[in-house]
């Protein structure tokens, strides 16, 4: 007897402007069961499961049928009078909150349209691993963590009833405590009937959570079937890059913070009294579980968080707390890679002009001086500069990350702030970005601070480690990177 089916997807098709994205592509997800879609950077795996709910690209031409329950018009994104509902869990979380409403406006309202009330929203939270719920309730989205705005969207979908989640990525961003508790959750939400698509780079949650395993590279379904048939048997190995050894030793002080204390507005503190050392040639890796501060100290560093007191200086000299009132040489000297990278680029702007714009904006490059160096950069880092001639919603979340990445490398900065860029990449890919930013370390002194749950890129990279709890560091001395034990975490290997 044939299992039922919630979606089905036969032969699917998406071009846009003559490039294909998706060719042929099938898949079912059922009740109950998980279908989980792998394959590197670019390879169509969003383009796919956002046709689920009727989504494409602008401009598309589509082909095949997308058959939302059944039975279903067998119409791309036209659900039938037996559609289900499909809540989605994108792998860029901010990109679907207000950012001008409250977390708990967002959901009351979001509640109150599907038959629920504050209770539901709680639950929603609490099965979405949130435990301080008031507090995420009271903030808005940009005062939550990468791995806290994931499972905010994640109550978002449970709230509606959906039969059917896409997960997108749902365990980027997040301690690897966390990450299992996540995948647990949805282990529980299938175990009650829910269908879910999953898609991943983190070949142990696909193991752990997948029925049938569907393989993409450039658009098109490679191999299909259980994990055990269709994935590697081992796990993926660990990134590397370059030892200490052979390469100069730290040098000079280049970034001293001394006792920071941050606040959200309304006076809630988020880092208390904190203090660290950050050399030329050095990178410190800042671990920790979600939502104990991380990010909020990165964007102290980069004038992006200005609600603190204590001392920030570079190279000896205060810097302001605002990124506004750090002038050219300020800017440029500190540069930020952000988690969300699409969020940072704006729409209708090929990439590449606006990594180039960095440049002019900052070193006072000529037009056609920065457009080069752009090029230069971004084929280094593994992102063929024609594709990045393409507005952002023409290149996956994996290739933003590596434009992030070169819009900050760019201008120089003497420091960067990498906030989880290692997330949501592929084995391969992770490790060329690694392999860059350490060939950038040793050779012009670049000094690193690695915001970051992948212990073992933590491992391949840092030269020393810090663990940050509550907003407080609470490890003492630094460890060496390769001795490093933090409390609570356990390495993805």
């Amino acid at each position: 007897m044939t299992e039922p089916e919630l979606v089905r997807v036969d032969r699917l098709g998406v071009a846009v402007g003559g490039r294909t994205l998706v060719d042929g592509v099938s898949l079912r997800v059922r009740p109950g069961r998980v279908t989980a879609l792998v394959g590197p950077s670019g390879s169509g795996k969003t383009t796919t499961a956002l046709a689920l709910l009727g989504v494409y690209p602008d401009g598309a031409r589509v082909t095949g049928t997308v058959t939302g329950g059944m039975p279903g018009t067998g119409r791309p994104g036209a659900p039938g009078p037996g559609a289900v509902r499909v809540g989605h869990v994108p792998q860029h979380p901010a990109t679907v909150l207000n950012p001008a409403r409250r977390v708990g406006v967002l959901l009351r309202d979001l509640a109150r349209v599907h038959g629920g009330g504050p209770e539901a929203v709680r639950r929603a939270l609490k099965d979405a691993e949130l435990t301080d719920v008031e507090g995420v309730l009271s903030r808005y989205p940009h005062q939550l963590s990468g791995g806290q705005q994931q499972r905010v969207v994640l109550a978002q979908a449970l709230l509606t009833g959906a039969r059917v989640i896409v997960a997108d990525e749902p365990t980027t961003g997040q301690d690897p405590g966390t990450a299992a508790r996540v995948a647990a959750l949805f282990g529980r939400l299938v175990a009650r009937g829910t269908g879910l698509l999953l898609l991943s780079h983190d070949l142990r949650t696909v193991r752990e959570l997948a029925d049938e395993v569907v393989v993409l590279e450039a658009g098109r379904t490679v191999r299909t079937g259980p994990p055990a048939d269709v994935l590697p048997a081992a796990e993926e190995p660990a990134p590397s890059a370059p030892s200490r050894s052979g390469r100069p030793e730290p040098g000079p002080v280049r970034l001293s913070v001394t006792g920071l204390t941050a606040r959200h507005p309304g006076g809630a503190a988020v880092l208390h009294d904190v203090g660290l050392t950050l050399r030329a040639g050095e990178c410190l890796a800042l671990v920790g579980r979600s939502g104990s501060g991380k990010t909020t100290l990165g964007r102290c560093l980069a004038g992006l968080h200005p609600r603190h007191d204590g001392s920030v200086r570079l190279d000896g000299e205060p810097l302001p707390r605002s990124v506004r009132r750090r002038g050219r040489r300020g800017l440029s000297a500190v540069q930020y890679v952000f988690q969300d990278a699409r969020s940072t680029f704006a729409d209708h702007r090929p990439v590449l002009d606006q990594v180039a714009r960095a440049a002019v904006r900052l070193r006072g490059r000529s037009s056609s001086e920065a457009a080069d160096e752009a090029r230069t950069l971004l084929a280094a880092l593994g992102l063929d500069p024609a594709k990045a001639s393409r507005p952002p919603a023409g290149l996956s979340g994996g290739e933003l990350q590596r434009a992030a990445l070169a819009r900050a490398l760019v201008v120089d900065p003497a420091v960067l702030v990498c906030d989880e860029i290692t997330s949501g990449l592929d084995a391969d890919t992770r490790t060329a970005i690694l392999a860059r930013l350490a060939e950038r370390r040793d050779r012009t002194g670049l000094a690193l601070l690695f915001i970051s749950h992948d212990l073992a890129a933590v491992g391949a990279l840092a030269d020393a480690v810090v663990t940050m709890a509550e907003g407080r560091l609470v490890t003492g001395p630094p460890a060496r990177a390769t001795e490093c034990q933090t409390p609570g975490l356990t390495s993805p290997a």
